[in-house]
């Protein structure tokens, strides 16, 4: 992977443009490119910015962070916590549709496809964007945190009423990135099996992130995943 092939949509190139110039930016293309000549890597390399091309920049209204890539096989496509239609849905995205259905009475859906939520302008970005197969964790130290660090600020920045869902210790760590004078915060347990019932089941995000996009104006997100029969990529 390079510049010339980033598969990135031009109006996060511009808004992006001085990070993905950076020594830095370009080390971890290098190293990425590196480990997929010995390893299988996920996600496929025109997936790994598939979070920014499937949200455009003037539509982000929702920010959901997640930790990096799941790396089994087929998994993984670009969008946290997000599969592709016909995977199975991993423990921490059956929790988020149990809170779903518990918050607003969302059918639970076998599809695991969370593509039409960030068409609507949700941002599901994994502070890592690739991963090893079968290594959870593997690109932690790889310098994408770095570039997602940047993502954050800069939206923090330059918009504004932007609803940032923290979920977990991890994601909550980014809270010191965001302005919240200008965006909404709201923190809770992350879904995982481990500390969803820490306050992820029963945090009602979903309407609570509706409520404050009807009171900015804003046309509130449809979460029914219920009537996507077919996968969006």
């Amino acid at each position: 992977m390079n510049l010339t092939n980033l598969h990135l949509n031009n109006d996060w190139i511009e808004f992006l443009q001085d990070e993905l110039e950076s020594d830095s930016f370009k080390l971890i293309l290098k190293k990425v490119d590196l480990e997929r000549k010995r390893f299988v890597i996920f996600p496929k390399n025109e997936l790994v910015f598939y979070a920014f091309n499937k949200t455009p920049l003037s539509k982000v209204k929702v920010v959901i962070l997640g930790q990096d890539p799941y790396h089994g096989k087929n998994q993984a496509h670009g969008l946290s916590f997000s599969v592709p239609n016909g995977i199975k849905n991993p423990p921490s995205l059956r929790n988020i549709f149990k809170e779903l259905n518990s918050d607003l009475k969302i059918p639970i859906s076998e599809n695991g496809d969370l593509t039409s939520w960030a068409r609507q302008g949700v941002l599901l970005l994994n502070a890592t964007l690739t991963v090893r197969e079968k290594e959870a964790g593997s690109h932690q130290k790889m310098g994408w945190e770095n570039f997602t660090n940047a993502v954050i600020s800069k939206l923090s920045t330059e918009k504004e009423g932007v609803v940032f869902l923290l979920w977990g210790a991890f994601a909550q760590k980014k809270a010191d990135l965001i302005d919240s004078e200008k965006h909404y915060i709201i923190e809770t347990s992350h879904p995982s099996p481990f500390s969803a019932y820490r306050g992820f089941l029963g945090c009602k995000h979903f309407s609570k992130t509706n409520e404050i996009l009807t009171k900015n104006n804003q046309k509130p997100i449809d979460w029914n995943l219920c009537s996507d029969s077919l996968s969006l990529f």
